[in-house]
This record gives structure tokens, C-alpha cells and sequence, in this order.
């Protein structure tokens, strides 16, 4: 298992170790990294070893190219997506250096921010397939926060609509996400992917199991820190949408990020956030 520091962690506004649908977040073995600019800022120091194109699913927002960037951090080697590469092969690089610019891939959906993508193999395992990358475990305390489903709209794209609750009790300075009703801060795409993450049921998830409830309602069931998601809606205002996106942040930005695809939700709307037992839930991956 490898572990993130909160020296590294920090110099991001926001991360998140299971909001995606493909298999290299399974189990929590990857995580990304939100920089507060458009600079995809290393985790690691180390020297780069590599720096590739890389096939990547084409959709009509995305970049035409992805990239890979193998960074050799001492115990591990760092594998490094949604960046376009500034460094070469034999560069040393530091912690919070910049990469290069980040990019939109085809491997994250539209809703979903620039970000750099990071996990970790053993110097004897394959580099190049997108999965095997070791477990993580982001070492960084993230405050779990009430919500009780309602926000005035501040922010809204063609596929999400942001609120400004629940609020962030200290940005800039902490983490924190949205959690259960029973505390734990909950990860990844709720629940339009098949499953997400207890990101405060420690290191290894020990001694965490049982169902994981949110507004009132049981959503997921908690094993170690995975969390399989229930057949369940999510509305907002009675309009059933895709679902919500849930990661630990520490940004001035932070409220609940509704994920809904062809809304016509606009800035000042109040909204009710509610969920329901479904017989056809939306599954994205």
C-alpha cells in the first residue's frame, strides 16, 4: 500500500481516489489530483523515466492525445495521466513541479475537471497497462460534513450544476467531503457508477462494513472502504438526474456537484436533493 502525504496532498485543491468508472480506481489503486491551475503539478520527486502517447477512449470533448509520464520515486514508480509532457526522460523532477499542462481525456466524462491521474508499481511490475497500480491511501484528515440535500445554485455547466451548501468549514486551510449519516466522507460518482469509497474509514477500511446511508436513505454498502452503490435514483426538485460527484476538496468552491447532463437548472435555483429506491438506475460504468 502506498501512501500520500499531506505535504503532497495539500498543494492540491481537491482529490479523489474512486470518481471514475474505469477499472485502474478499482479499490481505491488510483487517485486524482486537482491543481488549482491548469499546471499538472508532480506528486512525486524523482527521475523521469518515460514519457509516451497513449490510446485513450475518443470522445468529441476530449483531446485528441492522451499521455503517460513514469516517474521512478525510489520504492515505486509513479504512473502519470492527463498531462501533456513538459519533461523528458532523464529530467529530474520535485514535488509540486509542473509536468506540463494538464488535458481532457477521454477516459473522464465531461463533468469531471482537469485533474492528474497517479498511481503506483513496483519497479518489477508492467508500467504500461492500466491496471495493477498498488492500493492508496490519501494520509490527510478530511472533515466529514452534515448535508441535508438542500443549496441555492451558484454555478452551472452544460452537465453539472453546483450548490453552495453543504459549506466548507475552513477552505483554503483543510479537507472535507459530504458523508453518510453515519460520518463517513464519501468518494466517487454517486450512483451513476457501479461503486465508490468510505475515504475516512482508514488506511485499510478495518473493521468497516455494513450499509452507508445519505439523506435518510440507504445508498451503498461499505466493505473495508469500498462502497457498492444500491439501486437508487437521485432527484433534485423531483427531476430525476445522473447523480452527484462526491470527492474530498478544500477549495472556497466547494458545495454538492450534481451531475445531470441536458438540465435547465440556472444560478439562484433552490434545490432539494432526494433519493429513492429504483427499479432502473442510471449505471455509467
Amino acid at each position: 500500500m502506498v501512501t500520500l502525504s499531506a505535504s503532497v496532498l495539500r498543494r492540491y485543491q481537491r482529490f479523489s481516489l474512486y470518481n471514475s468508472p474505469y477499472s485502474a480506481h478499482d479499490h481505491g489503486h488510483a487517485i486524482d489530483l486537482y491543481p488549482a491551475t491548469n499546471e499538472g503539478l508532480s506528486p512525486v520527486s524523482g527521475e523521469v523515466l518515460e514519457t509516451r502517447t497513449v490510446r485513450a477512449p475518443p470522445k468529441p470533448y476530449a483531446h485528441e492525445d492522451e499521455y503517460l509520464i513514469l516517474v521512478d520515486a525510489g520504492e515505486y514508480v509513479a504512473r502519470i495521466l492527463h498531462v501533456e509532457p513538459a519533461v523528458e526522460a532523464g529530467e529530474r523532477v520535485e514535488v509540486g513541479d509542473s509536468l506540463g499542462p494538464m488535458v481532457r481525456s477521454g477516459f473522464f466524462a465531461p463533468w469531471v475537471a482537469n485533474h492528474v491521474h497517479v498511481g503506483f508499481r513496483r519497479h518489477d511490475q508492467n508500467l504500461q497497462r492500466a491496471t495493477g497500480s498498488l492500493p492508496l491511501v490519501a494520509d490527510v484528515p478530511v472533515e466529514p460534513l452534515a448535508w441535508d440535500g438542500t443549496g441555492t445554485i451558484v454555478e452551472t455547466g452544460d452537465t453539472y450544476a453546483r450548490l453552495d451548501s453543504p459549506t466548507h468549514p475552513a477552505p483554503g486551510e483543510s479537507f472535507a467531503g459530504i458523508a453518510t449519516d453515519g460520518g463517513y466522507v464519501l468518494d466517487g460518482g454517486f450512483g451513476h457508477y457501479t461503486g465508490g469509497g468510505a475515504i475516512t474509514a482508514g488506511p485499510d477500511g478495518a473493521g468497516a462494513s455494513g450499509t452507508v446511508s445519505l439523506l435518510g436513505h440507504p445508498v451503498g454498502d461499505v466493505r473495508q472502504r469500498d462502497v457498492a452503490w444500491r439501486d437508487v435514483d437521485v432527484m433534485a426538485n423531483g427531476e430525476r438526474i445522473t447523480g452527484i460527484s462526491l470527492f474530498a476538496a478544500r477549495d472556497s468552491g466547494f458545495g454538492a456537484k450534481l451531475v445531470c447532463p441536458g438540465h435547465e437548472f440556472a444560478v439562484g435555483d433552490e434545490i432539494r436533493v432526494e433519493i429513492s429506491d429504483s427499479d432502473d438506475p442510471v449505471r455509467l460504468g
